[in-house]
């Protein structure tokens, strides 16, 4: 009781300093200090071996996600030879074909009254704001479109944003799909079905796919590309119509600089050069450019699904770093408070026995 009594006359006073601070100085927060903890020592050694235990879940996390992180870096450098010569095909049959006035459906621009939206959102939570960010771009897009008289329906990959279109019924959704834990041609060319079919038929004018780019581990940017129609050279365009050669690529690597990981990128040019001119093709080079052009449609949506999961995995790898961090912070203070308390009714207990030895003398 004694310890009790002490403890609580400490912190009434601390609390009683704290409010006069504040009445003087409402303006400065700098020196703002935590609620008081009032706990036993027992409640408070479980305390701290549970804040414990969670910083040693949250570091596991954060290295596993530092491992799929590299696997996800391996997959994009694993898929680069066929997209860098598909790009090159692409560019030089175009070259070919510049006189010639081709019909490619996949290419063919039509007047946009309807536009389907591919959103890539993830599968799991606990990665700080990576899947709000992408669904509100899609909110967005989605009130853009409405301001300027322009259906839409949307596509949904990934199980969270299944889950948020699911619970919103006035969104027409056209098909629900699932994520993978690492994106494999057979999942992107489910997504490339679909969206092949809506545009051939004509029940789409233009598609646009919603994913999250990878910068760093600590950004990542949401990003519109338009997907169909394709450009017959090989090029990738934003909403706005803004064309980038996809020969141009970048390359992320992950390594450790200081004790901290950290992530190297590289900027690489893949050249493009002209087929002989004494080359022939066994068969007419629409016919090839109409094959190629759906190789093409699903390299990119591989690409996307990849550089979503990158995005993904760095978000979870920085939220659960913070985790740790703060984790380690409140053991800190959850510790003094205990060592405090301890101090505390070890001193209690000596001054009863000193008062006892007088009160016999």
């Amino acid at each position: 009781m004694a310890c009790s009594l002490s403890f609580s006359s400490s912190v009434s006073s601390f609390t009683t300093t704290t409010k006069t601070a504040t009445a003087t100085s409402a303006t400065s927060n700098s020196t703002a200090s935590p609620m008081p903890i009032q706990c036993n020592l027992r409640e408070l050694r479980d305390r701290i071996g549970s804040v414990k235990n969670t910083q040693k879940i949250t570091e596991a996390m954060k290295l596993v996600a530092a491992a799929k992180v590299r696997r996800a870096q391996e997959a994009v450098v694993n898929g680069r030879p066929f997209s860098e010569t598909l790009v090159e095909v692409l560019y030089n049959l175009n070259e070919q074909l510049q006189t010639e006035d081709v019909d490619i459906p996949l290419t063919k621009n039509r007047p946009v009254k309807k536009i389907a939206l591919v959103v890539v959102t993830g599968d799991r939570g606990l990665c700080g704001g990576f899947n709000n960010y992408i669904l509100k771009k899609a909110e967005q897009r989605i009130s853009d479109l409405k301001k300027l008289g322009v259906q839409y329906t949307i596509i949904s990959v990934g199980k969270k944003g299944n889950s948020y279109f699911g619970r919103r019924p006035h969104i027409p959704v056209d098909r629900y799909l699932e994520g993978t834990n690492l994106p494999t041609a057979k999942d992107a060319q489910a997504v490339a079905d679909d969206v092949f079919s809506l545009f051939v038929s004509e029940e789409v004018d233009k598609v646009e796919l919603l994913y999250t780019k990878f910068v760093s581990l600590v950004k990542a940017n949401p990003v519109i590309h338009t997907l169909l129609p394709l450009s017959p050279k090989g090029e990738i365009c934003d909403i706005n119509g803004n064309c980038v050669d996809a020969a141009e690529d970048e390359l992320f690597r992950l390594t450790t600089k200081e004790g901290k990981l950290t992530v190297e990128r590289e900027t690489v040019r893949q050249a493009t050069p002209d087929f002989s001119p004494i080359l022939e093709f066994e068969q007419d080079p629409v016919q090839i450019l109409d094959a190629l052009l759906p190789l093409y449609l699903n390299s990119q949506i591989l690409r996307a699904l990849q550089e979503s999961l990158a995005s993904e995995l760095a978000a979870r790898m920085t939220a659960m770093s913070n985790a740790t961090d703060n984790a380690s912070d409140l053991k800190k203070s959850l510790s003094m408070v205990y060592n405090r308390k301890r101090q505390a009714k070890i001193t209690g207990e000596i001054l009863e026995i000193v008062a006892g030895a007088d009160a016999l003398t």
